[in-house]
């Protein structure tokens, strides 16, 4: 397969091009501004991919508050471009990332959440998401583009981005191995995730693209919700130090969802997936990424 990666050079998607390298694919890593569009139709043409995973996108759901206009543009005007550049440009099948939070704020009696859950956005970043879902469906419906919605809830591992809640705790925790602090700085500890290794969540994409259906949509969650406080009492004894979780007001969100957890059942019926990883693997090799980044930045360093 020719696969376009629209977002190849985020967490995600860097992982996801070594995934398709390694399964035999011919992996296009787009860089284009998904935003531009002449410029995006152009790549897409000089391209000629026969499929497209679509994942880029702005990510940041607390960033999100400060910068709705931005956040809009670049998930929905952006995902119209990718959905219609793709198209045009030849593609047989899309696979295009959602999230989880366009469900927005749930009770406990609505977990887990099937893929037939309404849609109650909470955030900037969830109603765009949830737009670009629609979108998908248009697409779809208007066009005959095979679009593939992958819905993907909380996902952590090496490389992401301390601007989410698991690798802050652990670049926090490996600072701290380095200057000998003993305090982690901590936001909303009773927030429940549905939390799924990178590596195994590009195994899902794949596999969608393969044997998902047209039109629909799928959950790639691991289907157990934990306490953000549990990572971070995993993390603390991983580390070299004792240290203690410090409550920070200016670390917690306008609104923050209580609890979300999916039912994989859809996913794992149509594509055979399962996750591979343990969570404690995963934040041991979250930890051993940024010990080396601490490493270098300290002020002794």
């Amino acid at each position: 397969m020719r696969a376009l990666v629209t977002g190849a050079d985020g967490f995600v998607g860097r992982y996801l091009v070594d995934h398709l390298t390694a399964s035999g694919d011919e992996v296009i890593a787009s860089g284009t501004d998904i935003t531009e569009r002449d410029q995006l139709m152009d790549a897409f043409a000089e391209a000629a991919p026969d499929v497209v995973y679509h994942l880029a996108a702005q990510s940041d759901v607390g960033g999100s508050w400060n910068i709705p206009i931005e956040t809009y543009r670049v998930n929905v005007e952006g995902t119209v471009n990718v959905l219609d550049a793709a198209r045009l440009g030849g593609a047989s099948r899309v696979v295009a990332v959602t999230s989880a939070d366009i469900y927005g704020r749930v009770t406990e009696a609505e977990l887990p959440l099937d893929e037939q859950q309404p849609l109650r956005p909470v955030s900037p970043y969830a109603a765009s998401k949830a737009a670009a879902d629609m979108v998908c469906i248009q697409a779809g419906l208007g066009h005959g583009l095979e679009v593939v919605r992958a819905r993907a809830f909380n996902h952590l591992g090496p490389g992401q981005s301390d601007r989410f809640v698991a690798s802050a705790i652990a670049s926090r925790v490996a600072r701290n191995e380095v200057s000998g602090n003993s305090t982690v700085r901590v936001g909303n500890l009773e927030a429940r995730r549905d939390f799924t290794d990178v590596r195994d969540v590009v195994r899902a994409y794949r596999m969608l693209m393969i044997d998902g259906m047209p039109g629909e949509a799928y959950h790639v969650c691991s289907g157990v919700d934990r306490p953000v406080v549990s990572l971070a009492d995993t993390l603390l004894s991983l580390a070299t130090t004792p240290m203690r979780l410090e409550p920070d007001p200016d670390l917690l969100r306008p609104v923050d969802i209580p609890a979300l957890r999916g039912d994989n059942s859809k996913l794992r019926e149509a594509t055979g997936w399962s996750p591979h990883f343990a969570i404690e693997q995963t934040l041991d090799d979250l930890l051993q990424h940024w010990r080396p980044v601490a490493s270098a930045t300290s002020p002794s360093a």
